[in-house]
């Protein structure tokens, strides 16, 4: 049978790490794989989860299953966490899944279920994995335009102008925060906008949320997602705790559905039938270290400190960047990495030279230009700033 399969698609950023693993400069830099990083480069657990993970480990008695939809007391956590104490709590099931990649999956092969006809609309640019998950569930997926690479700010205009394709029962994917690729947001009056677009057209919003707490706050990152949450009548959403809490490799996301009793109730025993049929049960340890954090008030302050303490670096790394290249060039050319959040950032530069710089100067990025923000240490910013002073 193996002499049927093609040889699949390379995934760049894989590929990138893969090269930068076995490249043996010793002053190579990674600005490609997205995870945090801290001055030294490292991915540190945060002392909030450590402490949770050591209650865990002491209160577990038991390897048994949970139920398809994982934590009930995780998921409890996730609901109060990205909606607020009591805010839509009614209107909202919480599934577990393995990562927030496994919430997107699962849901657009819900969508898929429900609605084999229906398109889902991308940002152009996204998160890369976004289109082929679609594409993967049997779904057709065309993009909407985002980004204004000349002023490396949002084109609402063009977005919304795009999205007048959209027809009912469509699917639009929306960053809630932090967008990745590009750390440029929209604000609070666009969502209001976009809700009363969804509630004209009849499209469903899908919102992806990876970040939160990495741009502006905890709060602050979900008032989009809050006010579109209490203004449309169905609304899915993705999320992960990947970043916010750093349990990368403990697969630890949810799946979210917002709608009204009875159908709610038809929507969630899919989701949970799909789930059986994918991986069965989620992972258990990430998500009650996840619960245990939010439930206890000392750690819970504690991860959300830490947490800000991230957040402000990743801004102040942008304000250094910013100011080393203007330093360097004579010009405001990256002013636009300031005003921007989150842990990436495109830098609109030309693929020779991304190219130039990993093979001169042993720095990786990604052929878009993308760069992890987080990887940004004084070293670095030195380093690309003088690289660059010749491509720009």
């Amino acid at each position: 049978m193996y002499e049927h399969l093609a040889v699949p698609a390379p995934d760049e950023i894989l590929q990138l790490a893969a090269a930068y693993r076995e490249d043996t400069r010793t002053y190579k830099v990674d600005l490609g794989i997205g995870v945090y990083r801290d001055n030294q480069g490292r991915s540190p657990v945060m002392r909030a989860i450590k402490k949770a993970e050591q209650l865990v480990l002491n209160a577990e008695d038991t390897k048994a299953y949970l139920g398809l939809a994982g934590d009930e007391a995780f998921n409890q956590a996730m609901r109060e966490l990205l909606f607020g104490r009591g805010a839509t709590s009614a209107r909202a099931s919480v599934v577990q899944t393995p990562g927030g990649s496994g919430a997107v999956r699962l849901l657009f092969e819900l969508v898929y279920r429900a609605n084999p006809a229906a398109k889902v609309w991308i940002s152009d640019p996204s998160w890369s994995n976004h289109q082929p998950m679609a594409e993967a569930a049997g779904l057709a997926a065309g993009t909407y335009r985002y980004l204004d690479r000349q002023r490396q700010a949002l084109a609402f205009e063009q977005m919304m102008a795009d999205l007048q394709n959209a027809r009912k029962g469509d699917i639009v994917v929306l960053h809630a925060c932090c967008h990745n690729p590009t750390g440029v947001n929209l604000t609070i009056e666009h969502w209001r906008l976009l809700a009363e677009y969804f509630n004209r057209s009849g499209a469903i919003p899908m919102v992806d949320i990876a970040y939160q707490g990495l741009g502006e706050g905890l709060d602050e990152d979900v008032q989009g997602l809050r006010h579109l949450a209490e203004n449309v009548q169905v609304l899915l959403l993705a999320a992960s705790c990947s970043k916010s809490f750093g349990l990368y490799r403990d697969r630890v996301g949810c799946a979210v559905l917002l709608g009204n009793s009875p159908q709610l109730l038809v929507a969630r025993a899919n989701l949970l039938s799909l789930a059986r049929v994918n991986y069965s049960f989620p992972p258990d340890h990430g998500a009650a270290v996840v619960r245990t954090v939010w439930n206890d008030a000392s750690l819970r302050s504690e991860w959300s400190s830490e947490l800000e303490d991230m957040r402000v670096r990743l801004q102040s790394n942008r304000g250094a960047f910013a100011s080393a290249m203007a330093l360097a060039l004579g010009n405001n050319r990256f002013d636009f990495i300031r005003a921007q959040t989150g842990m990436f950032s495109l830098l609109g530069l030309s693929k020779s030279t991304i190219e130039d710089l990993r093979a001169s100067r042993a720095i990786f990025m990604p052929s878009d230009g993308r760069i992890n923000v987080a990887g940004l240490t004084t070293t670095v910013i030195a380093s690309l700033s003088d690289a660059l002073q010749g491509h720009c």
